[in-house]
């Protein structure tokens, strides 16, 4: 088995390249992306446009109770995002979803319960989880992420929130300062119940899906070893690289938008 590992330096030669390529015949996928936790799909903007750009159907989906969306914390659950993003995909085929960080967990369910829709799911510093784990479940194993000393967790009113001196360190720590910084005063607090809620995956349906990752090398939510494990576990084989804290959508969002789109091919 031949793994595909792009390093930044590789992809920057050959990219421009290819997006005169992607431009020649528009996808006949449908991207679907699903951002993560304490995120929303305003974050994925710059890459959303490259992708339209370049005549690639796009989807953003915005989860319940992210970004403008004040679903009440109390009502939302895994299952919830779950249906959303199932809804927006409707009866649409060729569907490529582009998952990042706890969207993983997200996109690995949908993936299960309309698995003959699905044409692939790329994987962007995104947990990929086995059947019955959870966010939560994988995170306790990652001894390099840094999110743990930052973490607040309120039981009681189900939510989940990070410091704000350590929104910076943790989700975007090679941002410019006014990025981290705009980022720091705008992170809303997440809902608990969704991060805890284990998934129910199986062989022949999940487990069938063709499957990429896009490491992000210097990330300080999700430890580099844990997204090698989970790779590993997964037996994804197609492989990229760039050297980005764990929104490279960020600091890479050209680049990854094109990896989005030659995979969507």
């Amino acid at each position: 088995m031949k793994n595909l590992i792009l390093s930044i330096a590789v992809l920057l030669a050959t990219t421009f390249t290819a997006l005169s390529q992607v431009n020649k015949a528009q996808s006949t996928s449908t991207i679907v992306i699903i951002h993560g936790a304490w995120s929303s799909a305003s974050d994925w903007i710059h890459v959303t446009e490259d992708l339209v750009a370049a005549g690639n159907p796009v989807i953003s989906i915005n989860l319940p109770g992210h970004g403008s969306d004040n679903t009440a914390i109390t009502g939302i659950s895994l299952k919830l995002y779950i249906d959303e993003v199932k809804k927006a995909i409707g009866d649409k085929q060729n569907v490529v979803l582009v998952a990042h960080s706890f969207g993983g967990i997200v996109a690995s369910q949908v993936a299960e319960q309309i698995a003959p829709q699905i044409k692939k799911i790329i994987y962007i510093a995104a947990y990929v989880p086995k059947n019955g784990e959870s966010l939560l479940s994988l995170a306790q194993t990652d001894a390099e992420s840094h999110i743990g000393k930052s973490l607040i967790v309120d039981e009681k009113a189900g939510i989940a929130t990070v410091r704000k001196e350590g929104v910076a360190d943790v989700f975007m720590a090679d941002a410019p300062a006014p990025v981290a910084d705009y980022v720091s005063n705008n992170t809303k607090p997440e809902p608990l119940a969704p991060l805890a809620t284990p998934v129910t995956l199986t062989d022949g349906k999940f487990g069938k899906i063709n499957k990429v990752f896009v490491h992000s090398l210097n990330d300080h939510t999700i430890g580099y070893s844990l997204q090698q494990k989970m790779v590993k576990d997964a037996g994804i084989q197609r492989l990229y690289s760039l050297p980005s804290s764990h929104t490279p959508f960020i600091m890479f969002p050209h680049v990854l938008a094109q990896i989005i789109a030659l995979e969507a091919k």
